[in-house]
């Protein structure tokens, strides 16, 4: 779906719950993450891309001394004040949306009074970052509403920090990184310590090739206490090392690192995001040289490292990526968080769909919810719609 449809859904919803005209409109996308899982808070690197889909918000400033958000989603209206603004006194999804008013605020922004509408085609706990698509573009709405003196560069911070602090999820600053500073046709080589980026060319068209999105529709949770336990794990692992983050350890150091951890999951937990930083840089050297194709072996080996090391997959992600390969894909790795969500496959284009059903019939095969699938190509950061 384009983001001008989503976009005319937006508007639509903002006459009908305010009466009046939007003054703007302001996208963010969804993202997908190339390679470089639970690297992000461990200092390490990263290589996603910005989707297609998009959350939009139409907006306007308040005629009340408040904020006003619907949402298409469930049709709900909420609204809080700066009274009613403290970390837990908003709930559900209006926490991501009252979040970055905080930050904001902490940040010492003076955040303009707002009436927001939002629809999004960004699928909901597929592991695709539709909670950092919300906070990139109320952000980018809400900054532009103020005219808050506010680079982008600093942005995914301040959207990490509604998400970590306000909402409660112990995420890293990958996702709000992707939604807001990725560039179309390009892949995002982030440094998530120095946050210094690299913009790497990622044409899939022109190589005729593609990226398969396989939604395993299997439940995914990010706010459990999995995802917070291997943060846990890993900033333990750095403290036995008496290093500031796994970052730090470099293949050639980690089997003396290995050997001076204290027990066997740890050692492991390390052993996945050590490894995976180095996949994320030799994918990157590939792509610098318009090696796409070679950097399927890398996307199998990134997967294998976090069902076997990490322990973070489950056995609907582990079948899309064995039928995916089976299928002829280059390479294929469950993409986000963990316990569920998507699987991405690196295809010959004209090959796409014969992935796609190879993926759903062996889901039914195994009595699986039947996968959606897409293809996508990286788009942009979030922005102002004209």
């Amino acid at each position: 779906m384009s983001d001008g449809a989503v976009a005319r859904r937006a508007v639509a919803g903002f006459r009908t719950e305010y009466g009046v005209e939007p003054t703007g409109r302001w996208a963010a996308p969804g993202r997908v993450n190339l390679i470089g899982e639970h690297t992000d808070y461990n200092d390490g690197y990263v290589l996603p891309f910005a989707l297609p889909q998009q959350t939009v918000i139409a907006a306007a400033a308040a005629r009340r001394a408040n904020w006003s958000v619907w949402s298409e989603t469930n049709g709900e209206r909420i609204s809080f004040d700066d009274a009613g603004l403290a970390p837990g006194a908003v709930p559900g999804w209006g926490a991501y949306v009252a979040g970055v008013v905080w930050a904001l605020r902490e940040a010492g922004h003076r955040v303009p009074h707002a009436e927001l509408a939002i629809a999004s085609d960004v699928p909901l706990g597929a592991g695709l970052s539709s909670s950092a698509a919300l906070e990139s573009a109320v952000l980018t709405a809400l900054a532009d509403l103020g005219g808050l003196d506010l680079p982008v560069d600093d942005r995914p911070r301040l959207a990490q920090r509604a998400e970590n602090e306000y909402v409660g999820a112990p995420t890293g600053v990958m996702d709000q990184s992707a939604s807001i500073r990725c560039r179309a046709g390009h892949a995002l080589f982030l440094d998530c310590r120095s946050l210094a980026v690299e913009h790497i060319p990622f044409d899939l068209a022109e190589a005729g090739l593609a990226i398969v999105v396989l939604d395993s529709r299997a439940e995914h949770r990010h706010v459990d206490g999995e995802y917070a336990d291997r943060r846990r794990v890993c900033e333990e692992a750095a403290r036995q090392l008496g290093v500031p983050a796994l970052r730090d350890i470099g293949p050639a150091d980690l089997p003396g690192a290995l050997d001076r951890l204290s027990d066997e999951v740890t050692r492991r937990r390390a052993r996945h995001v050590v490894t995976e930083n180095q996949r994320v840089l030799d994918t990157v050297a590939l792509l610098r040289d318009r090696r796409i194709r070679d950097i399927g072996p890398l996307l199998t080996a990134s997967h294998a490292s976090m069902r076997d090391d990490f322990e973070i997959t489950v056995p609907e992600v582990d079948t899309a990526v064995d039928a995916a390969l089976a299928a002829g894909a280059y390479g294929a790795r469950m993409t986000g968080g963990g316990f569920g969500g998507c699987v991405v496959a690196l295809t010959e284009a004209d090959n796409a769909d014969a992935v796609a059903v190879a993926v759903t019939d062996a889901f039914a095969e195994r009595g699986f919810t039947r996968p959606r699938a897409f293809t996508a190509l990286p788009g942009p950061g979030a922005r102002r719609l004209p």
